[in-house]
C-alpha cells in the first residue's frame, strides 16, 4: 500500500470514530482469555465497531493479532496465577514490548501494574510502574458499582473521540497508582480522587468496563481499533 494509500484510509477511520462508527477496516484484536472475566460481552463489543475480535489463549494467535486486550473480574493473585500458568503473561509482556497496541479492561488494567496488595502482595505484568490499592471510599460502599464521571487529564489515541469528562460504568474495589502521573491519562471521584485510565505508549488502561458503557464505551474501543488498524497497515 502506498503512503497515499494509507493516508486516505487513515482519514476515513478517523472520521468513523469520531463519529462514533464502525472503523474502516477489520484488524484482528485478540481478547486474552485465561479463564476470567466479561470475556464474550468485550468480544461483542469489538465485532460492534467493525473490529476483528479473537478470544483465544493460544499464543501464536496472540502474536499474529494487530491488538491485544486483557478482560478481568476477580481477584489479582488469582488472574496471575492463570495467566503464568497458561504463559500468557510472557507472551502479553512481548507483545507489549513489540509497540503492538494492548488495552487493558478493569482488572486487566491492574494487571499491567507493578504489583498489588489484593488479599496478599502479588508481582503483575509491569508493563507500568506502581502498585494497586483498595479504594479509600470515606465511607462508601465498596466495590464501587455504577456509573461515574471520567475526567481525562490529556488527550490520546484512546480517548480523542471522547469529551473531557465522560461517564462510564465502573465495578471496583481497587484502584492503580502509577508510580509516574504522566501514566494517568483519566480520573473519577468515589471517596477519593483514583486514576480510571492510563496510557503509556502502546500500552493503554481503563478501569471501567467500555463494553458496559454505551455509546461512550463503543467510541472509545472503536478508537483503540483504529490505532490497531493503523499497526495493521503499516501507519
Amino acid at each position: 500500500m502506498t503512503a497515499q494509500a494509507r493516508g486516505a484510509q487513515r482519514s476515513e477511520t478517523a472520521g468513523r470514530v469520531a463519529a462514533g462508527e464502525p472503523v474502516s477496516s477489520a484488524p484482528t484484536i485478540a481478547i486474552v482469555d485465561y479463564g476470567m472475566g466479561n470475556r464474550r460481552s468485550v468480544e461483542k463489543a469489538f465485532a460492534h465497531v467493525g473490529a476483528r475480535p479473537l478470544l483465544t489463549s493460544d499464543h501464536d494467535e496472540i502474536r499474529a493479532a494487530d491488538g491485544v486486550v486483557v478482560p478481568g473480574v476477580g481477584a489479582f493473585p488469582r488472574a496471575m496465577e492463570h495467566l503464568r500458568a497458561l504463559g500468557l503473561d510472557a507472551v502479553i509482556v512481548e507483545r507489549a514490548e513489540s509497540g503492538v497496541p494492548l488495552l487493558g479492561i478493569c482488572l486487566g488494567m491492574q494487571l499491567l501494574f507493578e504489583r498489588s496488595v489484593e488479599v496478599e502482595p502479588c508481582e503483575g505484568l509491569g508493563l507500568l510502574r506502581g502498585e494497586v490499592r483498595p479504594l479509600a471510599a470515606g465511607g462508601l460502599r465498596v466495590p464501587h458499582i455504577g456509573w461515574n464521571v471520567v475526567r481525562f487529564t490529556r488527550a490520546c489515541r484512546l480517548n480523542a473521540a471522547l469529551p473531557a469528562e465522560t461517564a462510564f460504568y465502573h465495578v471496583h474495589s481497587l484502584a492503580p497508582h502509577p508510580t509516574d502521573p504522566d501514566d494517568v491519562l483519566g480520573t473519577a471521584e468515589y471517596g477519593e480522587r483514583f486514576v480510571s485510565a492510563v496510557a503509556r505508549e502502546n500500552v493503554f488502561g481503563v478501569q471501567f468496563h467500555p463494553e458496559k458503557s454505551s455509546t461512550a464505551g463503543l467510541r472509545l474501543l472503536a478508537s483503540f481499533s483504529a490505532a490497531c488498524d493503523r499497526e495493521r497497515v503499516g501507519a
